[in-house]
């Protein structure tokens, strides 16, 4: 196994557990089984991959317009459409589809800053 799977399968396991927390936060979301919660993850990746830029690209100057707020509501939109794709994935109503694209894109951002902190490259010059 390669680093890129390695890396592949960190990240899977990340949407995994952040769609599971946020299964835990709110009552409106749940999953009937680990299946689901699995092939929720792996669907809401390559949404993200594929959709997502797509639909930031397409909604810029809206996206600019309010901040980068708008992009919530992307996240949310995308939650509920995986929702809608996998049977064993039900999350009922827009707001708790908005709470729950926030605490899974924090856990990702987190998680991912965790498992792969930015590096820092110090240069001391002298004169």
């Amino acid at each position: 196994m390669g680093r890129p799977f390695i890396v592949l399968l960190t990240k899977l396991a990340i949407n995994a557990l952040a769609l599971d927390v946020a299964d835990q936060m709110f009552a409106r979301i749940w999953f009937e089984d680990l299946p689901a919660t699995i092939a929720a993850a792996v669907v809401l990746a390559l949404v993200n991959t594929y959709l997502r830029p797509l639909l930031l690209a397409l909604t810029l100057p809206v996206n600019i317009l309010t901040l980068g707020l708008f992009t919530l509501l992307i996240n949310a939109g995308l939650l509920k459409l995986v929702s809608g794709l996998i049977a064993g994935f039900h999350l009922e109503g827009f707001w708790t589809a908005v709470g729950a694209a926030l605490v899974v894109s924090l856990i990702s951002l987190l998680l991912n800053w965790f498992l792969n902190p930015p590096r820092v490259r110090v240069q001391v010059r002298r004169f």
